[in-house]
Parts: C-alpha cells; sequence; structure tokens
C-alpha cells in the first residue's frame, strides 16, 4: 500500500516542520506546498491546532502502528506489508528522535515555557497515548475552540478501546461548550465528573508520563516521567475521582444547571445556601459570587441576604419551579 506512505516531497516537508523546532504556522509552510501539508495532516505524521492555526509533528512511530493496524485488519492477505509498515518510517523516526525531547528517561522532569509550546508538547504526547488519560482540569469551564479542536482526536483515542477519565469544578455544567462536549463524550466511553472542592490541575497519559503547572499562571508546564512521581499524580486523581460527583450530562440543561451563572447563584440562595457554599458548588471564587448577589440585591430590591433568598423562593414557586 505504498500510496499511504509520505512520498519524497512530504518527507521534506516533515523534516522541515522538524528543523522548525516540531511546531510551526501552517501558513508558513502551506504556501511553499500546501497539498503535501494536507497529506502530511491526513497521514497524522502533522496536527493542525485550529486554536492557532499551527502545525504539530507527531512521533512517525505512532503513524506507522496506525497505519500497520488497518493493513492488519483488511485481511491476511496483507499482513506481510502490515508488518513491513513500522520500518518504512524509519527514517522520518531518526530525525524525530533527533529534535523531539527524549522520553523514558526515568527520573526526568522537563519544564516547558510558553502556552503554544505546552500545547504542542502535550499533542505529542497525547499521540504517543495507548491506553488511558486522566484529566483534572479545575475552573467552571473549558476554552471552546480546545474542546472542538480535541473533539476528533478524542473520538479517535476511545475508539482504539481505551479509557478516559476527566474531572471538573461544578461551574461546568453551567458553561453551553463543556457540557456540550462532554455529552457527545460520554456517549463515545468518555467518562466526566465534578468535584466542589480545590484540586490540582494535570494531565496522565498512560499512567508513565504526567503534564502538571509550574507556574501560577500555567505559563510554565513540568513533564514529569519519573515512575514514583507519576504514581503519586495517579493516585491523587483516583482519591479526588473517587470524591467527585457523578452527572448526566444528557439531562444538564434539562435540570436547569445550563442557567446563566447569575440565575445559578439565584436558585442556590432559594434554597438556603451560604455564600461560600454557592461558591463552592460553582466552582467560583467567594469574590465572584459576592458580585453576583450584590446585582442580585439590587434587581429584587433585598436589603439583606436573608430578604434576597426569600425573595427568589418566592419567585420561583410562583414561576412553578
Amino acid at each position: 500500500m505504498p500510496d499511504a506512505l509520505p512520498t519524497a516531497d512530504e518527507r521534506a516537508v516533515y523534516r522541515a516542520v522538524l528543523e522548525a523546532g516540531g511546531r510551526v504556522l501552517f501558513r508558513d509552510v502551506a504556501q511553499a506546498d500546501l497539498p503535501a501539508v494536507l497529506r502530511l495532516v491526513e497521514l497524522g505524521l502533522l496536527i493542525h491546532q485550529t486554536e492557532d492555526a499551527s502545525l504539530t509533528a507527531v512521533n512517525p512511530r505512532t503513524v506507522s502502528e496506525r497505519l500497520s493496524a488497518d493493513l492488519r485488519s483488511v485481511g491476511t492477505r496483507m499482513l506481510l506489508r502490515a508488518e513491513e509498515v513500522p520500518t518504512e518510517l524509519d527514517e522520518l523516526a531518526a530525525a524525530y528522535d533527533a529534535t523531539a525531547p527524549r522520553s523514558g528517561q526515568g527520573s526526568e522532569v522537563q519544564l516547558i515555557h510558553d502556552f503554544g509550546r505546552i500545547r504542542h508538547r502535550i499533542l505529542q504526547i497525547e499521540a504517543d497515548t495507548r491506553e488511558e488519560g486522566l484529566a483534572a482540569q479545575p475552573g467552571g469551564a473549558r476554552p471552546a475552540d480546545h474542546l472542538a479542536g480535541a473533539l476528533e482526536r478524542t473520538r479517535r483515542f476511545l475508539e482504539r478501546g481505551a479509557t478516559l477519565r476527566t474531572i471538573y469544578h461544578p461551574g461546568a455544567r453551567t458553561d453551553e461548550a463543556t457540557v456540550a462536549n462532554a455529552r457527545i463524550v460520554t456517549a463515545w466511553g468518555g467518562r466526566f465528573r465534578v468535584l466542589a472542592e480545590p484540586f490540582t490541575r494535570m494531565l496522565v497519559f498512560d499512567r508513565r508520563i504526567a503534564v502538571i503547572p509550574a507556574a501560577a499562571d500555567n505559563s510554565t508546564a513540568a513533564v514529569v516521567e519519573d515512575p514514583a512521581v507519576v504514581a503519586f499524580l495517579v493516585g491523587v486523581f483516583e482519591r479526588d475521582w473517587e470524591r467527585a460527583e457523578r452527572v448526566q450530562w444528557a439531562t444538564v440543561h434539562q435540570d436547569g444547571e445550563g442557567l446563566p451563572v447569575h440565575e445559578q447563584v439565584g436558585r442556590l440562595l432559594a434554597q438556603g445556601l451560604t455564600q461560600r457554599t454557592v461558591a463552592s458548588r460553582l466552582g467560583l471564587s467567594e469574590r465572584t459570587v459576592a458580585g453576583h448577589i450584590a446585582r442580585l440585591r439590587e434587581l429584587y430590591d433585598a436589603e439583606t441576604l436573608f430578604q434576597l433568598g426569600w425573595q427568589m423562593r418566592g419567585s420561583a414557586a410562583g414561576n412553578g419551579h
């Protein structure tokens, strides 16, 4: 199946991306040879990031393994050729090894600066992941463009029989894009829960590599391969997963959880919850909740929090809630 392998021109474009650090803007290479770029994306040697219109080079061994699996699936008559495919990309794999960060060094911790470089490295690790992905994502929502860009990769990952588990803060249930993504991925076999308490941001791939923040603003990440440290982080994730709440993502909006945040705050106040509890439940800061309460008190002309809760209970009853 020679048409499944990159041509000489396509290999040259791939090498050029590697020489540029493994990550380039789409427009910079597409001007020189657009068909070759599109073919490399189709093969999976390059990943197109829609968020910033860039291209990331992935390990050719990952592509060769996928091609081998495809060839095996067509029947025994193609088995011999399928066994040969991994060696077809040895030349490109050697070039990749010469530029890509080394894996499997045991105790290595690699620091990566800049959001674009962090996304680039995560994409490379993600492409090599075979069995399991764990993600702890604090905050009330995920960027919609990131979710959309990752959706197809997530589908392929789960279709291979891998597993994916994600923990969000409860505020994720109020974000339309996050809810829609969770609903789709859940149907494919992914699992999502919400945890109403602080937890550590982390990504763990096949229980062998973890990516964690190394700066308060998340502008620096640490890629950890030390088995003991990764095992500890997996233990932290499993502990949080067990405490996290299951969510019926298919009915979130029917249950009213997709309402605007200020209405969510009002509903919880009407149930008698305190400001601190509301903040914890929605995954927001108390200061943010206080701002929503101030606007609600003005709207309902309530002088105290007790009056606001009382009036909102009456309003909810009047609306049939």
